[in-house]
């Protein structure tokens, strides 16, 4: 098997041989990428705020009783749409954008602070477009949209300096080389991450050249971001997985996998995204057929890399007991992210129909890629010169966020076993029994619990940056 990564920065030295115990470790760099790195961890923040205002609102509009109280269905769909937008979309990428910061070599970090600074200016343009400039709501799959001027330059803003940072993140890319231990084959992971980045963002391009016009909004969106939006779920799936081995590793666990076989899953997953190219040359866009073989894709390529790397993470954690507090946090995320991804997995078994058992599924598959990417922040925030989040509101947020997640989802299954609709609000719901509206109020108060435990994330994370210590301050300014 090739062991060699998608290119590298000139420059950039190899990475550490193999060793007989795999170090799933990332070093994360003290120069001017640590502060790049810094900026898209505040972009994170700033999305995952805005996502929670929008989302206090959107579980209020579906909340039998409180529901009544609001405008209802535009209400509910706007908030959805930037809901949606800012707490997966903006959050993953500038996640994305901090592990590829610190993954890469120095090369073309000028490069990199544009991405940023485009990203962020997109993300401004969607999140005032409901306050200034509206539009009608498009729950288009993958990436829901307001129909207005601005939001609309916004997203293509925004995609266009993600397209900034990946070519970034390729061109900066560290060597592999053919001796490699487990930060070698984290490093490929997110190599790969960025790979299926670039196939997202082609596809998208494609499908803007060759879906008519003609099409009504719904269907024109729909088409639109279909095959871009199903690569995506790789690039999620495999930051979720260096997510989780290293997090196991800073909990101090052994992971029984050696890297090449890390390696070979991180590469099933990416084989997966190659689909996409050829869904695109062998059907229509707008065919059956095209959007059955990328949805096939996504089913085959992802799963067998994730039980083997999920099972063996929770395995090498059963068999750890902890060396300090400092770890317990980082434990909880890893943890509630395995439970919560598999939770969505097993009920993405059971769809039958468009009901809101398919929110359910993806709410849950999300939040474990959301969970994971939260522990990640608190492993790095010491390394970027931040204080370690630690203490017993650092350790319950994870596990009360997923707790809410959970009591969330399983509020939408319950619902959708009698026929309650996806994507609807207010009297649209058609509650008729008694079990129907326990079970989308168990939904609400799952999702408020949630809402609290990802405002408490942020709390921690800026409590965090508050207690940073006196001499990393005095560290950076030596170094600028």
């Amino acid at each position: 098997m090739p062991t060699h990564t998608f290119g590298h920065g000139s420059g950039s030295p190899p990475l550490p041989a193999v060793q007989s115990q795999a170090e799933y470790d990332l070093a994360v760099p003290q120069d001017a990428r640590r502060t790049l790195a810094r900026g898209w961890l505040w972009l994170g923040l700033l999305a995952l705020i805005g996502s929670g205002l929008f989302s206090i609102l959107l579980v209020f509009s579906r909340t039998p009783g409180i529901n009544k109280l609001l405008p209802a269905a535009d209400f509910f769909h706007i908030s959805l749409v930037l809901h949606v937008d800012l707490s997966v979309l903006v959050w993953f990428v500038a996640l994305g954008g901090l592990l590829w910061s610190i993954n890469g070599s120095q090369r073309a970090t000028g490069w990199g602070w544009l991405a940023l600074w485009v990203t962020a200016a997109g993300t401004a343009a969607m999140s005032l477009a409901p306050f200034l400039d509206p539009g009608a709501p498009v729950m288009a799959n993958y990436i829901p949209v307001l129909s207005s001027p601005l939001f609309l330059g916004g997203l293509v803003v925004f995609g266009v300096g993600v397209a900034v940072l990946v070519l970034r993140s390729l061109l900066s890319a560290p060597r592999l080389g053919f001796g490699f231990g487990g930060q070698g084959a984290l490093s490929f992971g997110l190599n790969a991450a960025a790979v299926a980045t670039a196939v997202a963002l082609l596809s998208f391009a494609w499908s803007t050249a060759v879906v008519p016009l003609s099409l009504d909004g719904k269907a024109y969106y729909e088409i639109l971001f279909w095959g871009g939006g199903h690569a995506l779920q790789f690039t999620w799936t495999l930051l979720m997985l260096v997510g989780w081995l290293w997090l196991a590793h800073a909990c101090g666990a052994h992971v029984p996998l050696s890297p090449r076989v890390t390696l070979a899953m991180f590469g099933l997953a990416l084989a997966g995204v190659f689909v996409t190219p050829y869904a695109y040359l062998a059907h229509d866009v707008a065919s059956v057929e095209h959007r059955n073989l990328l949805t096939w894709a996504m089913r085959v390529g992802g799963g067998p890399a994730i039980v083997p790397v999920g099972l063996a993470v929770v395995f090498a954690l059963a068999r750890q007991r902890l060396a300090n507090d400092a770890m317990r946090p980082l434990r909880a995320a890893l943890l509630s992210s395995v439970l919560l991804f598999a939770a969505g997995g097993v009920i993405g078994v059971f769809i039958n129909g468009s009901n809101v058992r398919i929110p359910a599924h993806y709410h849950g598959c999300i939040v474990g890629v959301t969970l994971a990417l939260m522990g990640v922040v608190y492993k790095v925030l010491p390394a970027l010169g931040y204080a370690t989040p630690q203490g017993r509101l650092a350790t319950w947020q994870p596990w009360l966020y997923g707790a809410g997640q959970l009591m969330h989802i399983i509020g939408l299954v319950w619902s959708g076993g009698y026929g309650v609709q996806r994507k609807v609000a207010g009297a649209e719901q058609v509650l008729r029994s008694t079990a129907e509206v326990a079970g989308m109020g168990l939904m609400g108060l799952g999702g408020l619990i949630a809402i609290i435990g990802g405002l408490l994330f942020v709390v921690v994370v800026i409590q965090a940056i508050r207690n940073t210590p006196a001499s990393a301050g005095q560290s950076r300014t030596t170094q600028r």
